[in-house]
């Protein structure tokens, strides 16, 4: 409320409690106290109750709303002392505050017996401290100040009793001590009477177990948010280690403390969850003793819920609630007024509720609710104004009423302010209106009238009159013809992909507009947003209806239309199922897998208003395109179904499965897929296809496969059984391919005859066997380089330019391998050999040889093209004019070749007696070679270089034809013609 504001007092400041030092020099205690009110509110003072009469004792005084006491005195002025507040309004009083006195007096005993112990005793000194009041600590001098006690495992003193505790006696511990007592509120000391410590002299203590004389009480409660402190200490010889935890299993808060010897346990800003049975363990050789205790949370109470002003009209009800946390509960009164309400007649009290009915102006004051436990008591307060005025319609005046002819009824209200509550009478125009079985007045002052006619229609005025005033207001009631519907929506079974109308027609009042709208499934559609669908048509006011073009599955449900004027609405109904292909089958699961069937089953999904008329199963594995529909028993499921065994699946192949629904109106969507499952294993049943071979290096035999699919391999562990045998042969010869993706084995034997047939097939394994074994074909075994040169090679001048070179096959090449063709070769004195051409099998063995330079001024050079690389005896002859020679020579007798990197300068050297050498070179490297004859009259001219080109992997290989770094190098002396045979491969 704002300054100018009447109302009742309300506390800005209360009391807190206090704790005089009765030695303070300034010898006067002020307890505060801070209200606000319109009209200002006075200030008194109660103790323990009673209110405090500042005229019949001096020292009280009331000073700005505080309480001053001069001299204050321990025995009179100890107490609850409580702020009063009072204005015309009413009277509240604040929380309770203590005031209390501290106060330290002198120890009364001047000597104290010599305490006589032995070492190795346990030993304890009682401080006894002197009347106080007030929080004390404790310590201990040893012999004289300022020496004193220092605490250790062995040395405790007590916080609660002052006393000291020595474990263990030693001799150093011989000596006086004497107890420290200090006031911390008062900062006073006192000291004790030395308390002499000897040692007897009747031995030295032995061993025992732990004792303990220090231990906090079973029960300990312990306020929210305080420090919680556990004293524990033990006599003992050894001296005891002293341990903490909680007896219910849980850690200690890691937010506890252990102070010096863990002889005290601190647990800061305690809660609910610290709250429990705590031990103390004392432990050394000869044994160990437990203290126990349990910690009990309590908390003061705490507004949870307070209570606020209320303004009430005389014979309303009022109702105010207060809640408030604390532990234990918290328990409830009320306060009117500064004085204990109790229940009765319209008052009525239930827990922290509180109820007026039937307000008065006696009820009006301050209200304060009290919350308390044993821990503590709060208070809330609140004020009720109660209302007492006459009939006011400045507000809530009567308004034009436009009803309609329906028979039913028309209420007109009437709601003036007024406190107490008026009567109420009403005129039609100018005439009191009277009550009748179509019109009455109801207990709020409205007016009914039922089965209006258009005769209702008129000024209608209500009076209203208490003992404050009488005041009136006036309305008009307008009579319409009703809204009725003509042509309402029907309800409908469509199918997806379907246009429809739902009608809606009405007959209304063509004075009034009118407005139609549609909700489907309670939401109103909103034909911009979902104008794909939805259009409203009729074209005139009378019509509203609905068309929905393309009908989907999700437009099934029900369709409201609402029409509304300004006097009326309703509203006609119509339910649209919508069928369509079947929802997706629900929990599709794997039941049991085998090698090459699964038991499946599944829940059906929506049917959308068409049976289910038959399920389709779909698969799908790591090696398919996509899903793919497989076999099931029933090779037909109907809708009924719900289970299916799928067949025909491949072993050992991780599959995951689908299935789809179908009915009269189409197929659905498939189901969510199941989990992936692998079939079991079985023996492989597909045998390699195109199991071939040939070809490969010196007695090796090359079978070659395709390689089974992994898909189609039927278990772990797969591989390949190799069979071969030589034609004509029964015994089988076997070697196991351990690889899933090989795909060639080669079998090396030197023994192993060229150009052989050998039966090969080739079989299959697994984890769980061998299979069968490929159909047999036969595949021969490498080819070798011929031996011998083609013979009876002749040359025959054709002109100037061309010579026709002729020859005979060598006679043993039939046995090691296939002659492909072969090659002529020329050069002319001056440069080194070139491939002239070549010549196949099938050709007449002879071919002209055409040339550039003077035929006299060349030799040439015919070779076998075969399967092998190799270099072979040589025969040359020399062309002269047309005349055919035979051939003869007359060789060198040592020749050097030299050879060399392309890329490196350092040479190599071979010296050979015979007409060929042959080099194996690597194929990835490029070569300079040349030829030197030498003898014992000296080197000759060398050769001009030869360049030898790197071989690709492809010629490595065995495919690719023959080029000139494969050529056999060759001496040539004065030999007209010169023969040499070589293969391609």
């Amino acid at each position: 409320a704002d300054n100018n504001t009447l109302h009742g007092p309300v506390f800005l400041q209360e009391p807190n409690s206090v704790i005089f030092p009765l030695d303070s020099e300034e010898k006067k205690v002020k307890l505060s106290c801070e209200v606000k009110g319109n009209p200002r509110p006075t200030i008194g003072w109660k103790l323990n109750g009673t209110s405090i009469d500042i005229s019949m004792d001096y020292r009280y005084s009331v000073v700005e709303g505080n309480l001053l006491i001069n001299n204050p005195n321990k025995t009179q002025d100890t107490g609850t002392y409580q702020c009063v507040a009072t204005n015309p309004f009413g009277t509240i009083v604040s929380r309770e505050a203590k005031l209390q006195f501290a106060y330290l007096e002198n120890f009364k005993t001047r000597t104290r017996s010599t305490v006589s112990v032995r070492q190795g005793q346990g030993m304890v000194l009682l401080c006894g401290p002197p009347p106080h009041s007030g929080e004390l600590t404790y310590a201990w001098i040893f012999n004289e100040y300022p020496s004193f006690v220092h605490q250790d495992n062995r040395r405790f003193v007590s916080q609660e009793t002052g006393n000291l505790y020595i474990a263990k006696v030693e001799a150093s511990d011989v000596g006086n001590y004497t107890c420290v007592v200090t006031n911390t509120v008062t900062n006073s000391r006192v000291l004790g009477p030395p308390t002499p410590l000897i040692l007897r002299n009747d031995g030295v203590m032995g061993e025992y177990e732990p004792k303990i004389e220090v231990q906090f009480p079973e029960m300990v409660p312990s306020a929210k948010g305080t420090t919680v402190k556990l004293e524990c200490f033990a006599l003992g010889n050894p001296v005891p280690t002293i341990s903490w935890r909680r007896a219910d299993g849980k850690q200690i808060p890691r937010k506890a403390r252990r102070h010096r010897s863990s002889g005290l346990l601190e647990i800061p800003n305690f809660q609910q969850e610290d709250a429990g049975l705590y031990e103390c363990v004392a432990e050394n050789v000869r044994g160990k003793n437990v203290a126990r205790g349990q910690l009990t949370f309590y908390a003061q109470p705490n507004w949870i819920q307070k209570i606020s002003d209320a303004h009430a009209a005389i014979e309303e009800s009022v109702v105010w609630e207060c809640r408030a946390s604390g532990r234990p509960k918290p328990s409830y009164r009320w306060l009117k007024d500064g004085e204990l309400l109790l229940p009765q007649g319209r008052v009525q009290l239930e827990q922290g509720s509180l109820t007026i009915t039937n307000v008065s102006l006696s009820d009006a004051g301050m209200y304060q609710c009290v919350a308390e436990n044993r821990h503590g008591i709060i208070f809330a307060s609140a004020e009720l104004s109660v209302i007492a005025v006459g009939p006011d319609f400045s507000k809530t005046l009567l308004k034009k009423l436009t009803f309609f002819l329906v028979g039913g009824e028309v209420i007109i209200e009437c709601k003036p302010k007024a406190s107490p509550r008026p009567t109420y009478s009403w005129k039609k125009g100018k005439d009191i209106l009277r009550e009748n079985e179509r019109i009455t007045v109801l207990d709020d002052g409205s007016l009914r009238i039922v089965n209006v006619t258009k005769s209702d229609a008129g000024s209608y005025t209500c009076v209203a009159t208490n003992h404050f005033g009488t005041a009136s207001s006036t309305g008009s009631l307008v009579v319409k013809d009703p809204t009725r519907v003509m042509v309402s929506p029907f309800s409908m079974d469509v199918t997806v992909g379907e246009s429809i109308v739902l009608p809606c027609q009405v007959s209304h009042d063509h004075s009034l507009d009118i407005m139609f709208t549609w909700s489907f499934n309670g939401h109103l559609i909103d034909f911009e947003k979902d104008g794909d669908h939805f259009e409203r048509v009729g074209g005139q006011d009378s019509a509203g209806d609905l068309m929905i073009r393309s009908i989907q599955l999700k437009h099934a449900g029900k369709y409201v239309c609402m029409v509304q004027t300004s006097v009326d609405k309703l509203s006609a109904a119509a339910d649209l199922i919508v069928r369509g292909p079947p929802g997706p089958p629900e929990a599709v699961t794997i039941d049991e897998i085998t090698d090459t069937t699964a038991q499946l089953s599944w829940r059906p999904g929506a049917d959308n208003h068409s049976p289910i008329t038959m399920y389709v199963v779909q698969a799908r594995t790591p090696f398919s395109v996509g899903w793919q529909a497989v076999s099931t028993v029933p090779e037909i499921i109907d809708g009924r179904t719900f289970t299916a065994t799928v067949v025909g699946l491949n072993p050992w192949v991780e599959y995951e499965f689908r299935v789809v629904a179908a009915n009269m109106i189409g197929i659905g969507e498939p189901s969510r897929p199941s989990e992936k499952r692998r079939t079991e294993e079985a023996l492989p049943e597909v045998t390699p296809a195109n199991v071939s071979g040939g070809g490969g290096s010196k007695s090796e035999l090359v079978i070659t496969w395709e390689t089974v699919p992994e898909e189609l391999q039927n278990g772990g562990g797969f591989g390949y059984v190799v069979a071969f045998r030589p034609f004509g042969t029964v015994s089988w010869m076997q070697t196991v391919v351990a690889s899933p993706d090989a795909s060639r084995y080669i079998f090396r034997n030197e023994t192993l005859p060229p150009f052989s047939p050998y039966e090969v097939k080739v079989g299959v394994y697994n984890n769980k066997g061998e299979g069968s074994f490929s159909p047999v074909t036969v595949v021969y075994s490498a080819e070798e380089e011929p031996t011998r040169a083609p013979t009876t090679v002749l040359a025959r001048s054709l002109s100037a330019s061309d010579v026709e070179v002729s020859w005979a096959p060598p006679r043993e090449n039939q046995h090691k391998g296939r002659i492909q063709g072969y090659e002529v070769w020329k050069r002319s004195t001056a440069s080194f050999w070139q491939c002239h051409c070549c010549a196949g099998v099938g050709n007449p063995r002879k071919t002209p040889v055409g040339s550039e330079w003077p035929l006299h001024e060349q030799t040439l050079c015919l070779s076998i093209r075969g399967r092998k690389r190799a270099a072979v005896n040589l025969e040359a002859l020399r062309a002269t004019g047309s005349s055919a020679v035979s051939a003869s020579s007359s060789l060198s007798p040592w020749l050097q070749v030299l050879y060399r990197w392309n890329r490196q300068s350092s040479t190599s050297v071979i010296e050979t007696n015979k007409t060929s050498v042959e080099l194996s070179l690597p194929f990835d490297e490029d070569y300079i070679i040349e030829i030197k004859p030498f003898s014992d009259g000296g080197d000759g001219s060398s050769s001009e270089q030869i360049r030898i080109p790197k071989i690709s992997n492809a010629y490595a290989r065995g495919s690719g034809s023959s080029t000139s770094n494969a050529c056999t190098l060759s001496a040539i002396s004065t030999i007209m013609i010169s023969l040499t045979a070589r293969s391609s491969l």
